[in-house]
């Protein structure tokens, strides 16, 4: 990692990888701090309520990167079905260069801490809702209702969610490939 970094990024990074990677429950923070090259002590100096709160800001740290991919890959067209097509071709292209290097972004603290903690639901949470948000305004910037938009947006988010599970479990990027050949289909205006 950049020396410049500080600890607390560097501790930050380190979890939201390890969370991405093999979840929340199986990443302990002994291994964050090793991994992560951080002062042990730094850990709960920065982090005083311990692995939710470093959870919680792992979790506002993918939502930032995994928000600017999004909007990078849906500036490739003024048509939304043309840039949501060509932003998941992307990712999927991504997928098959690096595999099993990445895990879903939110997914796997969504999953595993949803039940017993509200903070971590709440987090994860946001980040989906940001997501949506973005795939709602590309909707509506191409003429969509705004209701409608919102719809199509947590069937976009959902529909990429499920294809990375797939991806990841079949070991291809197939479901990825599968779902942005859809999305013409999905995304059809009503008369």
């Amino acid at each position: 990692m950049n020396e410049k970094v500080s600890s607390k990024e560097k501790l930050i990074i380190t979890a939201s990888k390890l969370f991405q990677q093999q979840g929340y429950h199986a990443t302990g923070l002994n291994q964050i701090t090793k991994e992560s090259g951080a002062p042990k002590g730094s850990l709960y100096y920065h982090f005083p309520d311990g692995k939710e709160q470093l959870a919680l800001e792992s979790i506002q740290l993918t939502t930032e990167f995994v928000a600017r991919q999004i909007e990078e890959g849906l500036k490739q067209s003024d048509n939304p079905v043309i840039a949501i097509q060509h932003f998941i071709s992307m990712i999927a292209d991504r997928f098959q260069k690096e595999g099993h290097q990445q895990g879903v972004p939110i997914a796997a603290v969504a999953l595993e801490t949803s039940l017993i903690s509200d903070e971590l639901r709440k987090g994860c949470q946001e980040a989906y809702r940001k997501f949506q948000n973005l795939f709602a305004q590309k909707l509506v910037s191409g003429g969509f209702v705004e209701e409608r938009a919102e719809q199509l947006a947590v069937v976009i988010n959902s529909m990429i969610e499920g294809a990375f599970l797939l991806s990841f479990t079949y070991g291809d990027s197939r479901p990825l490939r599968l779902v942005a050949e859809e999305i013409p289909h999905v995304l059809r205006m009503e008369d």
